[in-house]
């Protein structure tokens, strides 16, 4: 008898539906966090307001936190400063995407 073990690393580019969305595949029920990917960074959702945001090799470029705005959820961007330990807020943004996009160009 042969097993198969699959592995939660997704072919690049493709999500378990085999489109092209940049979401990587929704983990077994396991409390394991949501990860996305998104130009070239990774997203993993730490908490139901807070996602971290890395590169590909795991360097921790910063997060992105979710609150509350008298307009509606706004997301702010705080981009991590390894050789000071500390963080410094890029900037609020009105979707998650847009807060994840300018630790492409910071």
């Amino acid at each position: 008898m042969t097993s198969t073990v699959l592995s939660p690393t997704p072919v690049r580019g493709l999500t378990s539906l085999g489109s092209a969305a940049g979401v990587l595949p929704e983990p077994a029920d396991h409390g394991e966090p949501l990860r996305e990917a998104r130009g070239g960074l990774r997203i993993v959702q730490v908490r139901d307001d807070l996602a971290r945001v890395t590169r590909a090799n795991g360097e921790v470029l910063g997060y992105v936190e979710r609150h509350d705005d008298p307009q509606g959820d706004r997301f702010r961007a705080k981009r991590f400063i390894a050789r000071q330990r500390r963080f410094v807020e890029i900037g609020d943004f009105w979707s998650r995407g847009d807060a994840t996009d300018c630790f492409r160009f910071a």
